[in-house]
C-alpha cells in the first residue's frame, strides 16, 4: 500500500530537455564517495527551485499526480545522480526533512529499486524504474519500508539483469508535518 509506478510517465523529448537543463549544475560537481548519512554512495546532488517552462510543466504533472490539491510541496526539488558504479542502501527517509510522500522522476538509466519491511523483512518489492518513469512513496511505503537503488552488480529484475548506468532522479517531496505539542 502506497506505491505507486508509471512507466512512461515523460517522453524521451521531455527527459532530454531534463537532462539537458540539469547538467549544467552537476557538471560543476564531483561524484562523492559517501553520504553525510552513509545511505548513498557514488553521488552527486543538488536542489533546485528555477526551472525552465518545459521542466515546470513536467514538475506540475508530477505534483498533480502525487499529491494532493492543497498539500504544501517543499519549494526545493532533490536532484540526486548517480554514477554507473553508486547505489543507495536501505534506508527510511527522515520525517524532519520531508512529508508523507516522495515522488522520483528516473532518468538516463534504468535500476532496481527494493522495499523492505522494518518489521517483517520477509515482506519486499522490487520496482523496475526504468528511464521516464515516475515512481511515488507514501504512507506505509514511505514510513514502514526501506528503499534502496541495487548496485549494478545486484541489479536484477525478474531473473534478468538491468545493466545501470549513471542515472539521474529528481525528487518532488511535500513539506513534513508540523511538530505536534504534547
Amino acid at each position: 500500500a502506497g506505491l505507486a509506478l508509471w512507466p512512461g510517465f515523460l517522453s524521451a523529448r521531455e527527459e532530454a530537455g531534463l537532462a539537458r537543463e540539469l547538467e549544467p549544475l552537476l557538471r560543476r560537481q564531483r561524484y562523492q564517495p559517501q553520504h553525510w548519512d552513509r545511505a548513498i554512495h557514488g553521488y552527486r546532488e543538488t536542489e533546485k527551485s528555477q526551472w525552465s517552462q518545459e521542466s515546470l510543466a513536467i514538475l506540475q504533472r508530477v505534483w498533480d499526480t502525487a499529491f494532493p490539491p492543497g498539500v504544501p510541496q517543499l519549494s526545493l526539488v532533490h536532484v540526486l545522480d548517480l554514477e554507473k558504479s553508486g547505489y543507495i542502501k536501505p534506508h527510511v527517509d527522515s520525517v524532519k526533512f520531508c512529508g508523507c510522500t516522495i515522488a522520483g522522476l528516473s532518468l538516463l538509466s534504468a535500476s532496481v529499486m527494493r522495499l523492505v519491511s522494518e518489521k517483517t523483512p520477509e515482506d519486499w518489492v522490487e520496482l523496475l524504474l526504468e528511464p521516464r518513469s515516475l515512481y511515488i512513496l507514501r504512507g506505509p511505503a514511505r514510513y514502514e519500508f526501506t528503499h534502496e537503488i541495487l548496485r549494478d552488480e545486484e541489479s536484477f529484475f525478474d531473473g534478468r539483469k538491468v545493466p545501470r548506468e549513471r542515472r539521474v532522479s529528481v525528487v518532488c517531496r511535500n513539506l513534513p508535518a508540523p511538530p505536534t505539542l504534547t
